[in-house]
Formats: C-alpha cells, sequence, structure tokens
C-alpha cells in the first residue's frame, strides 16, 4: 500500500510542476504583451498607427514617370523595363515631391549591375549571370552595357 502511496506522489509533484510552470508561462506573457496585441489579429493594432506615422521614402514608379518619360521610352522593351527606378536608383520620395532640390546621384554601376547579375547558384538559368572576375574584372558596366537597356551597345 505504501508503494501505491508513492506513486501518487510522483503525479501529484509533476502535476504541481506543470500547473506551476502554465501559471508562470500566463504571468509572463500577460506581463510582456501589450493591452493591444490580439485586436485586430495577431499583431498589435497600435503597429498600424506607428507605421502610418513613418514618413515613405520610396515615391513609386509613377512619381518617375512624370518627370523622367524619355527614360520609360529608352526602356520599353528591355529586360530592364519591368524594374522599378529605386531598386537601382535608391529611395528618392523627398526627390519626387520636391523637398529635396538637390539632383540624386548616379549609382555605382559595377556594385548596382553586379548585386543581381553576379552568378549565384539556384538563380534560374535564363537569368543573365556573369562571373565578375572574368567578365570584366575592372570598369565600370556602362561601358559596354546602357543600364536601361542593357543589351550590348
Amino acid at each position: 500500500m505504501d508503494g501505491r502511496r508513492s506513486d501518487y506522489a510522483h503525479v501529484v509533484k509533476v502535476a504541481c510542476l506543470f500547473a506551476l510552470a502554465l501559471g508562470a508561462f500566463v504571468l509572463i506573457r500577460w506581463w510582456f504583451l501589450p493591452a493591444d496585441f490580439g485586436v485586430h489579429g495577431f499583431y498589435r493594432a497600435g503597429a498600424l498607427d506607428d507605421n502610418r506615422a513613418r514618413v515613405p521614402v520610396y515615391a513609386g514608379r509613377a512619381a518617375c514617370i512624370d518627370c523622367h518619360s524619355d527614360v520609360v521610352e529608352s526602356r520599353k522593351g528591355s529586360r530592364h523595363e519591368p524594374i522599378g527606378c529605386e531598386s537601382c536608383h535608391g529611395p528618392l520620395a523627398a526627390h519626387a515631391s520636391g523637398a529635396d532640390e538637390t539632383k540624386p546621384q548616379r549609382p555605382d554601376t559595377r556594385a548596382t549591375c553586379i548585386r543581381c547579375h553576379a552568378a549565384r547558384v539556384g538563380k534560374p538559368a535564363g537569368f543573365p549571370q556573369v562571373d565578375v572576375a572574368d567578365h570584366a574584372p575592372e570598369g565600370a558596366c556602362t561601358t559596354c552595357h546602357q543600364p536601361h537597356h542593357p543589351a550590348i551597345s
């Protein structure tokens, strides 16, 4: 009979430890989760207001088209046509809105082009890739390629 009581005591101890761990979890979760978490789904509702308060840094392609329609025309039919302007030129919302009067600098074409076109495993076979050391060991990519219509010139 004494053996059964010790088996029962082990079960009670495990159940108490489980209840204690569950209580600690609930207490820690209550302590760390913000009050507005889960109001509109699995995120903090105040995050919407936080994001609305952030100033956009990207203008979008439509803002570029307004002033740079010549570049849009030069890109027609090229492989770079679907790529957004700010992918290479960086965030330009201040420039597009007129808040920044300085002309954006041209990107370092070698660094910018290599970011997408350096040969890497896992890229689709039809994607233009180059071994940078063999293709053009030094110099800008724009020596041979037009950046907006990159066929060899």
